[in-house]
């Protein structure tokens, strides 16, 4: 039974599914200013439609997760499942998150719910074998999260405030997919996969990684801004991204190897930051 939980944990990408339907609920307190049982719900089934594309993910990659070093011990290359029986899991997983959202949630979270999976499995899966620059459109799965929790608590998707959420999420995706690339490109080379190493010089790579950087800070101040009302949560958020673009800045030009992990990783705190602190927001607004 254990083991068989472990497999279920790996294969709906947990660790991912949980910060991607506390975004959800970002936008939902964004709104409401408050978190209910609606809200909870919203959070279940967007986590349930989360495993369920991550599932699909694992189906859909088997035979390119089995030639690289840091995915061949999953599940499906190792035979600790079937692709039949990863399969079924995607849809039980998918059944379970639309009848959360169905049966609590206006229709649209729904709706959105299975765009962004249309997204990361539709799109951003099948092109990121022909092209590096997958990222892009599939850093939508980045942005809709958000959204799904705004429409579900009954806002319009016009709103300028989830609108600059939407886009700080999606804008940061970019550099979070590409320093990926980065890190595992010559993995990504095993499976004869596109990556960044083939297109451009190490100097390039980092200037251009630095470019995105820049801008998913802009993105971020905009949110600080013409977002979020608390004072101490602003000067928070402000600290941590001047110490985030000062380290990083020493990374990219000052020292002579680029340590991509790191600076992976001071991102996805912008990003954990930044729903967190934006739920707090919204609840002591009110």
């Amino acid at each position: 039974m254990k083991q068989q939980l472990k497999i279920i944990y790996e294969l709906g990408k947990m660790r991912i599914s949980l910060p991607i339907a506390l975004s959800a609920l970002t936008g939902y307190v964004l709104y409401t200013g408050h978190i209910d049982t609606q809200g909870w719900m919203l959070v279940y089934g967007v986590f349930f439609m989360s495993c369920a594309s991550s599932v699909t993910n694992h189906w859909q990659e088997r035979d390119i997760d089995a030639k690289m070093p840091r995915t061949k011990d999953r599940p499906i290359p190792t035979g600790k499942i079937s692709a039949n029986g990863a399969l079924a899991l995607a849809i039980v997983f998918a059944l379970i998150g639309s009848a959360a959202l169905y049966f609590t949630n206006p229709i649209m979270a729904l709706v959105l719910s299975w765009v962004t999976l249309f997204f990361y499995n539709g799109v951003y899966t099948p092109l990121k074998k022909v092209s590096a620059f997958a990222v892009i459109p599939g850093s939508m799965v980045g942005a809709l999260p958000p959204m799904i929790g705004w429409a579900g608590a009954g806002g319009s998707l016009k709103s300028e405030m989830i609108l600059l959420v939407a886009a700080f999420f999606f804008i940061g995706q970019i550099p979070h997919f590409w320093l990926l690339l980065l890190m595992f490109g010559e993995q990504y080379k095993l499976a004869k996969l596109p990556s960044l190493n083939q297109l451009f010089t190490e100097s390039q790579i980092k200037r251009v990684t630095y470019t995105w950087v820049l801008t998913t800070v802009a993105s971020a101040f905009l949110v600080i801004f013409f977002v979020i009302g608390n004072k101490i949560i602003m000067f928070f958020l402000l600290f941590y991204i001047f110490y985030l673009l000062s380290s990083i800045t020493m990374a990219v030009f000052a020292q002579g190897e680029f340590k991509v992990r790191p600076s992976f990783y001071k991102l996805n705190f912008l990003y954990l930051f930044m729903m967190i602190f934006l739920i707090v927001d919204g609840l002591i607004r009110t």
